[in-house]
């Protein structure tokens, strides 16, 4: 699995088995799309017309699809296929963590004042960091301990990576 050392921000595709894998790359703010629903020939096709990096777990894929560039994942856990990823691309820590929805992989925006008074519950409007919006599906992002148990699940597999 290689990248093209000019792009400093590879962008993905992950097949139908790597969803967990697309959301933490999505975490660490890497354009990854993800659709389970799309066939292997279609994710190649969308894989070379974009020039993302093919992830997959699927030998035959890669073998007889032979996509242009592809990442064959063998490791089961979706950190530890993070953490491959990460290795054989040679990744570099993201600039922020939460930049892009981790369900459909749109960039966040912040949140405006009455969007975050009204969407976020009563008990986490005091919260400390933004509150970031969606403009893909709506979805309504905020710190919390959600966040936090993320952000040590990345510290631990990604080591130097999270402050």
């Amino acid at each position: 699995m290689t990248t093209p050392s000019a792009e400093p921000r590879p962008r993905f595709a992950a097949d139908a088995m790597l969803g967990r894998l697309a959301r933490w790359l999505r975490t660490l703010g890497f354009d990854t799309a993800y659709d389970p629903a799309v066939h292997d020939p279609e994710l190649v096709a969308l894989a070379a017309a974009e020039g993302r990096v093919l992830l997959t777990r699927d030998r035959h894929l890669v073998a007889h699809l032979r996509p242009e560039r592809a990442g064959l994942i063998t490791d089961d856990a979706p950190l530890d296929q993070l953490r491959q990823v990460v290795a054989a691309c040679a990744l570099a820590p993201p600039p922020a963590l939460f930049s892009r929805c981790p369900v459909c992989n749109a960039q966040l925006r912040p949140a405006t004042e009455d969007e975050a008074a009204t969407l976020v519950p009563a008990a986490s409007r005091a919260l400390p960091g933004p509150v970031s919006r969606c403009p893909g599906c709506a979805r309504v992002y905020w710190e919390g301990s959600h966040t936090r148990r993320m952000r040590q699940a990345l510290s631990r597999a990604l080591p130097g990576w999270i402050s």
